[in-house]
C-alpha cells in the first residue's frame, strides 16, 4: 500500500462517485477502479459497494476511511515539518556555554532573540569548562559554543572572537587590599596581586586566560602564589568569597557575590582581557546553528564595545 492508494480512495469515498473521483484526481476512470479493486484485494475487505448512481462506503470502509484520513494528515503535516528543518527553522540546536560566557548580558540577549526567531526549534543547553566543550564540539555531541579564551583549537573547528571586555581583580570584601582601596584609586597594581595567593580557572598547564595572566607576571619578573586552580569560574569566585585567594575575571561578572567580593581594575594589565569567543564546526550543515551563528555576528557587531 502506498500514498497514493490512499489519495485515490478517500478521493472516491468523498465523491461517492469513480468518474468524479477520477476527474478530480486527473486520471482515467478505468485505471482509479483497477487500484480500488487492488487496494480491497491488499486489505482483504470490500470497501465499496458499487450502485447505479456511484458508491457508498461499507462498514470497513468507513474505519478505513479515518485511519487513511489521519494517514495523509499525518504525511503532509510531516512533509510541513521537514520544509521548516530544510530552512532552518526546526530542528534542534545545542549549544555549550562556559558560567563566564554566560554572565555576560550578550549572551542571554542573543538566546532570546533566536527565540524570537526561531521558536520551533529546539535548544538543549549545556554549561560545562572551555575544554570539555572544546571536545564535545570537536566529538559532535554539540552544535557550537561560547566561551572565553580557547584551551585548545582542534582541527575542523573554527573560533570567532565577538566581543573583548576588560578583566578585574576578585578579592574578599574584607581582604585589606579592598579595605585600603580609595575611590580615588581603584586600580591594583599587577606587582600587588602577585603577593597574594592567587586562584586559576584552567586546567594545570593547559593556554587560557590564566595562563596569559601567568605569562604577563613572568615577563615582568613577577612570582605569582598559586593557591588552587579549578574548573569552573563560579567554583573560582566561591573560593574568592571564602577568603581562599584572589582572582582575576572578565568584567561582566563583577556583580556576583557582591555581598562578599569586591573588584577591581587591574592597573598594569597590559592587554590581557577577555574575550568571548565563538566555536562551531568548519562543516557546519546544521542550519539552526548556521542562523545561531549569524545572529552572533550580527548582535556582537551592534553591542557596545567596553
Amino acid at each position: 500500500m502506498d500514498i497514493r492508494a490512499l489519495r485515490y480512495f478517500t478521493a472516491v469515498a468523498g465523491t461517492g462517485h469513480m468518474t468524479r473521483a477520477a476527474e478530480q484526481l486527473g486520471i482515467q476512470q478505468p485505471p482509479l477502479s483497477q487500484q480500488i479493486k487492488a487496494l480491497e484485494r491488499e486489505l482483504g475487505v470490500l470497501l465499496f459497494r458499487r450502485h447505479p448512481r456511484g458508491v457508498a462506503l461499507t462498514d470497513a470502509g468507513r474505519l478505513f476511511q479515518a485511519e487513511a484520513l489521519r494517514m495523509l494528515q499525518d504525511m503532509e503535516a510531516m512533509k510541513q515539518r521537514m520544509a521548516r528543518v530544510a530552512k532552518g527553522q526546526a530542528g534542534t540546536l545545542a549549544v555549550g556555554f562556559t558560567s563566564s560566557a554566560a554572565a555576560h548580558r550578550f549572551m542571554p540577549e542573543a538566546l532570546r532573540a533566536f527565540r524570537r526567531a526561531h521558536p520551533d526549534v529546539e535548544l538543549q543547553l549545556r554549561e560545562d569548562n572551555a575544554a570539555e566543550l572544546t571536545e564535545a564540539l570537536a566529538a559532535g555531541r554539540l552544535h557550537c559554543g561560547l566561551l572565553r579564551v580557547p584551551v585548545a583549537r582542534p582541527d575542523g573547528l573554527v573560533f570567532e572572537t565577538l566581543l573583548r571586555e576588560p578583566v578585574l581583580v576578585a578579592m574578599p570584601i574584607d581582604h585589606r587590599l579592598a579595605l585600603a582601596r580609595s575611590k580615588a584609586s581603584r586600580a591594583l597594581p599587577l606587582a600587588r596581586l602577585c603577593e597574594e595567593g592567587i586562584i586559576l580557572v584552567r586546567r594545570p598547564g593547559a593556554p587560557g586566560l590564566y595562563a596569559e595572566l601567568l605569562a604577563l607576571c613572568h615577563a615582568k619578573g613577577l612570582r605569582p602564589r598559586v593557591v588552587a586552580e579549578v574548573d569552573r569560574m563560579m567554583t573560582n569566585l566561591n573560593l574568592v568569597a571564602a577568603g581562599v585567594g584572589l582572582s582575576v575575571v572578565p568584567a561582566s561578572m563583577s556583580g556576583v557575590h557582591a555581598h562578599a567580593i569586591a573588584y577591581a581594575r587591574l592597573a598594569d594589565g597590559g592587554q590581557l582581557d577577555a574575550p568571548l569567543t565563538l566555536v562551531l564546526r568548519a562543516e557546519e550543515d546544521n542550519l539552526p546553528a548556521q542562523h545561531f551563528a549569524a545572529l552572533l555576528r550580527r548582535l556582537a557587531s551592534e553591542h557596545p564595545r567596553s
